[in-house]
């Protein structure tokens, strides 16, 4: 059930990718402490579902189908959101392309692959964060969240697309966090290791053995490993942290 007086009490997320996996628990979670849930997916079914699930449980929830890197679309959906519950107070930028990604090498991936991946996981979160900073600067308070992974912290053979991207993220995190950190918006990157979800069981192949065996603390990661973390960044017990990378992975990449 929500808590009337929990951490997030009074505040507006947004969770994009919110229809599954790491995004759903963030939601449901964010949801349980208080806050209005906007779930931003490209899998408007899906995300209708866990908008429901939420409004069962006593919760608020607003179920938006939007492609993060259709900036038409990013702009519509934050307009609607705006119309509907407010002012955004907290986004997640956890939307990543992973339904057409494959394990191959750096020179066997072709353009569109690399676009694609690019286009959902960096300029997705680029969107988005501009779609949603001019009501934060305005309030003068905003918590970004912006989902990258500790596979930069290592790197990995076949994957040079995604983990560029998520490169990419760390490396927007970092200048947004100096941007927007005058306006009163803290702006934070959370790097998971392989987290035992639907999308990513799919393409890991022996991934999931072999990240347990790396990691300090033995065993498989799942998203609700990660909600703690998110709700400390999008709560005030974080407002004086901003600019950082938090790897959450049970010790196998120590940063």
């Amino acid at each position: 059930m929500t808590a009337a007086g929990g951490a997030l009490a009074g505040r507006t997320a947004i969770v994009t990718g919110g229809a599954q996996g790491i995004g759903r628990r963030v939601a449901e979670r964010f949801a349980d402490e208080g806050a209005w849930v906007v779930i931003a997916d490209i899998q408007g079914d899906l995300a209708h579902e866990v908008a429901d699930s939420i409004l069962r449980n006593g919760g608020r929830a607003l179920a938006i189908r939007t492609d993060v890197a259709d900036a038409e679309g990013v702009d519509r959906m934050a307009e609607r959101t705006r119309r509907n519950v407010g002012t955004v107070d907290i986004l997640v930028n956890n939307a990543a392309d992973m339904a057409g990604l494959r394990r191959q090498p750096f020179d066997r991936i072709t353009e569109a692959e690399w676009d694609r991946t690019m286009a959902v996981n960096v300029k997705g979160m680029w969107l988005m964060v501009k779609a949603v900073a001019g009501g934060m600067r305005e309030a003068g308070y905003g918590k970004i969240i912006n989902m990258s992974s500790d596979l930069v912290l290592s790197g990995v053979p076949g994957m040079a697309h995604y983990v560029s991207s998520k490169g990419a993220i760390w490396a927007l995190t970092r200048t947004l966090a100096h941007e927007l950190g005058p306006d009163g918006i803290r702006v934070n990157a959370v790097a998971p290791g392989f987290t035992e979800t639907e999308s990513a069981l799919r393409l890991g192949g022996d991934a999931p053995v072999r990240s347990i065996v790396r990691r300090a603390i033995r065993r498989a990661e799942t998203p609700d490993d990660l909600t703690g973390t998110m709700l400390y960044l999008a709560s005030a017990d974080s407002d004086f942290v901003t600019g950082q990378l938090i790897a959450v992975n049970g010790g196998s990449v120590l940063h």
